[in-house]
């Protein structure tokens, strides 16, 4: 073809603006994981479309795997619920529950932030319709009154219609007389899942999960104080108002309830 061989390797127009356009994409996943450090590809994709960028989550994928962004991932594990007790036990009602709406159905769990040199819990319930955290508490010991000053929390917030189910483990903060006492004062029905069964719990437990992940863990709290300051800040701004959900196509819990609770025009 009469061609120097400088001239048959040189890159076309296309081949350098497709190029140009990569770099700018992975600066733009960049920015988006440095935000929510365990994003996969999919979130991300979602989360740029959010943002305005039309983009195949192939293409993504592609350029996290050729830029070294991965999510973070961490293991670790501590046992907080003890089911060894005689305490009266729920029947499990969420299998024959159809949720279509807000307040039918929360989750409660508890978990564990190791600080430094000590420890403290968190309670929290969870919106099955929404995956919402309609209430939280945080203290130093792990006895009723950490999941009490949660659920009122919770009561206080959505004041539910009576009839909504309340489902958590077989844990004696949940099983004890004064947490039985201020369900049925409130109309709320008790559901608790198998002995040692998490799947009962996944929603929650996938919270709980995604709490360590993407907050506890990286931030590496060293104090109470820090606990108290930032952990707040993850469930009601981040993951509540901005964090995309699968579950929901892709929408913050938030914004999924408005979408889907706003009376007709």
């Amino acid at each position: 073809m009469s061609l120097t061989r400088s001239s048959f390797y040189r890159p076309t127009t296309a081949a350098i603006v497709r190029q140009a356009a990569d770099t700018a994409l992975l600066a733009e996943i960049e920015r988006v994981a440095g935000e929510y450090p365990a994003y996969g590809y999919r979130r991300i994709t979602h989360e740029l479309r959010r943002r305005g960028t039309v983009i195949n989550h192939k293409r993504v994928a592609r350029l996290m795997r050729e830029g070294h962004v991965a999510p973070t991932r961490v293991r670790r594990f501590f046992a907080t619920t003890d089911s060894a007790h005689d305490a009266p036990i729920f029947p499990n009602l969420t299998r024959q529950l159809a949720v279509t709406g807000p307040n039918q159905l929360w989750f409660a769990d508890l978990t564990y932030i190791r600080l430094r040199t000590r420890f403290v819990f968190l309670a929290v319930l969870l919106d099955a319709w929404s995956r919402k955290v309609v209430g939280y508490a945080i203290s130093h010991l792990l006895d009723t009154r950490l999941p009490l000053a949660a659920l009122d929390a919770a009561l206080t917030y959505r004041r539910p219609p009576p009839g909504l189910v309340h489902h958590s483990d077989r844990g004696v903060q949940y099983t004890s007389r004064a947490y039985r006492e201020r369900l049925a004062a409130n109309g709320v029905r008790g559901s608790m899942g198998r002995r040692g069964n998490p799947y009962d719990n996944a929603m929650i437990e996938s919270f709980m999960k995604t709490l360590k992940y993407e907050e506890v863990y990286p931030r590496d709290y060293a104090t109470v104080e820090d606990v108290i300051r930032h952990l707040p800040q993850f469930i009601e701004e981040l993951y509540n108002r901005r964090r995309l959900h699968s579950a929901l196509g892709y929408h913050p819990p938030e914004e999924f309830e408005t979408m889907h609770t706003q009376p007709a025009a």
